[in-house]
């Protein structure tokens, strides 16, 4: 299976992504600020150390399709949960609704992300 062209994924993916890096440092910052800077580095670190082969250009750590998917995951709930505590109610819902849109056109990518776990 050939990986999918995704470039309006992408976008939305990044997206959410940039606001996750934003809105949970923003969020965790009244906490802790040593918190907060380590969520960022969480968030951008392990999706830059930890790819799918074939789905980046350079893969530091190889990982099945699977973990690169969590990966997203875990960015979009950081985006939309940060979004809900840190931010007016009208920007929470922005947020929730880009990474909603974001999770509809990732199927086909995930589909082919999935089935590079079969070829190990």
């Amino acid at each position: 299976m050939e990986r999918p062209d995704d470039r309006i994924a992408s976008a939305l993916r990044f997206s959410t992504e940039l606001i996750a890096w934003v809105a949970t440092p923003w969020a965790l910052w009244g906490q802790s600020w040593l918190l907060a800077v380590l969520a960022v580095m969480i968030l951008i670190g392990l999706p830059t150390v930890f790819a799918t082969p074939g789905d980046k250009a350079q893969v530091l750590i190889p990982v099945p399709g699977s973990v690169t998917i969590l990966l997203v995951l875990l960015q979009f709930g950081a985006a939309v949960v940060s979004a809900w505590l840190a931010w007016p109610v009208w920007a929470a819902v922005l947020v929730s609704l880009l990474a909603t849109a974001s999770l509809v056109t990732e199927r086909l990518r995930w589909r082919w992300l999935v089935s590079t776990d079969h070829k190990k």
